[in-house]
């Protein structure tokens, strides 16, 4: 999957620039909702994709029907071996605009083919694993389950959009299918089609009772929540009950007034001597309804969430992007620039490392972005990023410095080992943890400190005034 103006590209630089290497980076210019951060994900399908990436001989023989390519550059395709290096952030951590998550360095013939792909990747997952942080944030330690496939946009934004969303937080998902390929909690209840298939609502509560008296969590909004769902329920859970079973009752509610239907329904279910049994909402929920309602004083259990998380409804775009940094020749490499009118479009030139900063109380105080060749040493200067802070230069404290990128990939072969996808769900919540708590607000968080070392700043400098005419 590509753009044809990558194969178009890379056709010319086959002619052209067959040896030449180039370095590109993959960031994001915005984060969605006005928020603080963004939670990267989507390394393993990035990775998946670069293990598996070839040319079949019916790609050969349709590039070839279209006449743009060289025969010679069809032949380099069919035989096409991935040779890139690439370097990642891992999967979970918190990032910021215009941070290199990726780095991609090889031969321009390949690593210009990558651009779609990637981005396609990592713009979708980000952005849903960030979504998804957001709305387990207001929760407030509540479990939120995803419950969005019937709403994605495609098969696969269901699937990686469900592993995507358990990073940023939830703790299961209805996806059987993401559950299954990457190890996470398949969870769910019933639909509103299980009562209605039956003569009455208290005559399919009690056949689930059959089927799962372990798993009774009903349904209780198929007619009216108080008047028969609730006390339909309780009939059920006192059956059970005395068949000497009392785990795991619940109810859902998937309509009407929150915050008024759970109330009465806790009063309800307490009255009843049921007062372990949990209340289970879900009905087109986001983070803004959750918090609205819990500030109402809604009483519930857990949340199933699904349109809004799997679309990022409120904000459905996050801004990668994929530009080329640098160019080498042997062993001499030449930064690159694109220039524009607008702050947020000139790149950042040249090959370089990302840092996170930490204090004496491990405390997340800032990032660090230098050039590859940049010796770093305590009380240089470093420089703010962000051009509307107040204080523009300081000098790098006496603290802890720790690379955020590995290496994934070397001359196309991998080296890095993937962890488990609820252990990256772990450390992403530590590394958001680590950070300041103003930049994790909902609203008007504080900006992230980004800092660049002077040879960085220098050298995008120079180059704006060089391509300035």
């Amino acid at each position: 999957m590509l753009d044809l103006y990558e194969l178009t590209m890379a056709n010319g630089f086959f002619k052209k620039h067959p040896h030449k290497v180039g370095y590109f980076d993959l960031y994001f210019r915005k984060i969605p909702d006005e928020g603080g951060l963004v939670v990267y994900t989507g390394l393993a399908q990035v990775i998946k994709y670069l293990n598996e990436l070839y040319f079949s001989a019916s790609d050969i023989v349709y590039l070839r029907e279209l006449g743009l390519f060289d025969n010679n550059f069809l032949k380099y395709l069919s035989n096409f071996k991935f040779e890139c290096d690439v370097w990642s952030v891992e999967e979970g951590t918190p990032i910021f605009p215009n941070e290199p998550l990726i780095t991609v360095r090889g031969p321009l013939i390949q690593a210009q083919l990558l651009e779609t792909m990637l981005l396609n990747i990592v713009n979708h997952e980000s952005l849903i694993a960030t979504k998804a942080r957001r709305i387990c944030m207001v929760a407030r330690k509540r479990p939120v389950m995803e419950f969005g496939s019937r709403r994605a946009q495609g098969a696969d934004a269901a699937t990686y959009g469900a592993r995507a969303a358990v990073i940023g937080g939830c703790s299961g998902t209805a996806n059987v299918l993401s559950a299954k390929l990457f190890g996470l909690k398949p969870l769910g209840t019933m639909a509103h089609s299980w009562i209605q298939s039956f003569a009455s609502e208290r005559e399919a509560f009690e056949t689930w009772m059959k089927v799962y008296p372990h798993n009774c969590l009903l349904l209780v909004d198929t007619y009216d929540v108080l008047n028969s769902g609730v006390p339909n329920a309780i009939a059920i859970f006192k059956k059970l009950r005395q068949k000497g079973i009392n785990d795991h009752f619940g109810v859902r509610i998937d309509s009407g007034d929150i915050t008024v239907l759970t109330q009465k329904t806790r009063k309800m279910l307490d009255q009843a001597g049921f007062e372990n049994a949990t209340i289970t909402v879900s009905n087109a929920l986001d983070e803004d309804v959750i918090q609205n309602v819990l500030e109402e004083g809604a009483v519930i259990d857990s949340f199933g969430v699904g349109e809004k998380l799997i679309t990022a409804a409120s904000d459905p775009v996050l801004s990668g992007v994929y530009k080329l940094v640098a160019t080498q020749e042997e062993t001499k490499i030449t930064p690159k620039i694109k220039l524009s009118n607008t702050v947020e479009k000139t790149t950042i030139p040249g090959f370089k490392r990302l840092y996170r900063l930490y204090d004496t109380e491990n405390k997340a105080r800032g990032d660090l972005l230098c050039l590859d060749t940049d010796e770093i040493e305590e009380n240089i200067n470093i420089y703010n990023a962000d051009s509307n802070k107040m204080q523009q230069m300081k000098r790098l404290p006496k603290w802890q410095l720790k690379p955020l990128q590995k290496q994934i990939f070397k001359s196309g072969t991998l080296i890095y080992k993937q962890s488990a996808t609820m252990a990256i769900q772990a450390r992403s919540q530590e590394a958001i943890a680590e950070l300041p708590t103003a930049c994790l607000r909902l609203k008007n968080p504080d900006i992230y400190d980004i800092y660049w070392t002077s040879g960085l700043r220098n050298l995008q400098q120079k180059m704006i005034k060089e391509y300035t005419y």
